[in-house]
């Protein structure tokens, strides 16, 4: 059956300021300590599309996370609680024939012939599963022995095999209500074309849309921690939810904490958060 993996920020928000006092370009990894504490944590942001090879290449990063204890991810895969299972136990199905063109909806009959949960995915559920599909398989070409479905789940099965804890800050079921409160609304016509949009670019094997892969790829980005944070929803309700319980785990453990890249961005992110409970926040080099 194929697995079903739903991270948000399928599709980064690329940075376009270069004015932001503190760009910390060329990293994705930075070291939390505070002056009352012998404890040392570390945040790491992720793009969900990359896996096992990107992170083994990364300098610093391998030895951050085995120090740590504690391992915190966007959500964990739990049996019976994952996407595929929350899906397929749903009792309504979708009508595709709204949403979908009938030459897409035959290309994705036979993509997922092996899913029993495709009938009951709703439009923005799928958008987001193609879309992880497209920068993994078309921007990546990524190796198919690199079974982890995304960087922060080859990131808790490397904390599983040294024994680590891990901790979820959220669940499943909470990021795949996210996904479709996020656009509830839009029209089916809307969701036609751009689900057209991007099978196309999947059945072309098409990668003049992979910016987002490039961007994170070359980490020439701004962090842009005095620009306002665009999103209530996706980001600041959500990094304000994880920060109640990063603040206490921060206290008592050397916490590893993989979040999309996103949400480490701007005046609502985790690095200026994390800082105004008396932290430094420092960039580690990871190349």
């Amino acid at each position: 059956m194929l697995r079903y993996s739903f991270c948000l920020a399928l599709i980064l928000i690329v940075a376009q300021s270069s004015n932001a006092q503190e760009s910390y370009s060329g990293t994705i990894l930075f070291k939390i300590t505070h002056p009352e504490s012998t404890n040392t944590s570390y945040l790491f942001g992720t793009h969900h599309a990359f896996g096992k090879v990107f992170f083994d290449s990364l300098a610093n990063t391998t030895e951050a996370l085995k120090s740590c204890n504690l391992v915190l991810k966007e959500n964990l895969n739990i049996p019976g609680e994952t996407a595929d299972d929350i899906i397929q136990a749903r009792s309504k199905e979708t009508n595709w024939k709204s949403f979908l063109q009938k030459d897409d909806l035959l290309y994705l009959r036979q993509l997922l012939a092996n899913s029993s949960a495709f009938q009951k995915m709703t439009p923005a559920e799928l958008h987001a599963f193609l879309i992880r599909r497209y920068n993994q398989t078309v921007c990546l070409q990524r190796d198919e022995e690199d079974n982890s479905t995304s960087l922060d789940d080859y990131i808790g099965r490397l904390a599983e095999s040294w024994d680590t804890p891990l901790l979820g800050l959220e669940t499943t079921a909470d990021q795949l209500q996210y996904i479709n409160e996020d656009i509830a609304g839009m029209p089916a016509k809307v969701h036609k074309k751009r689900l057209h949009t991007t099978i196309n670019l999947l059945q072309a094997q098409d990668n003049s849309s992979c910016s987002s892969i490039d961007w994170y790829s070359a980490m020439n980005f701004d962090y842009q921690l005095q620009s306002p944070c665009a999103n209530t929803l996706m980001f600041i309700d959500r990094n304000n939810q994880w920060m109640k319980k990063l603040e206490n785990k921060l206290q008592t453990n050397n916490c590893f904490i993989a979040v999309g890249l996103s949400h480490l961005m701007y005046d609502c992110g985790l690095i200026n958060q994390i800082r105004e409970l008396g932290y430094e926040v420092s960039p580690v080099a990871v190349r």
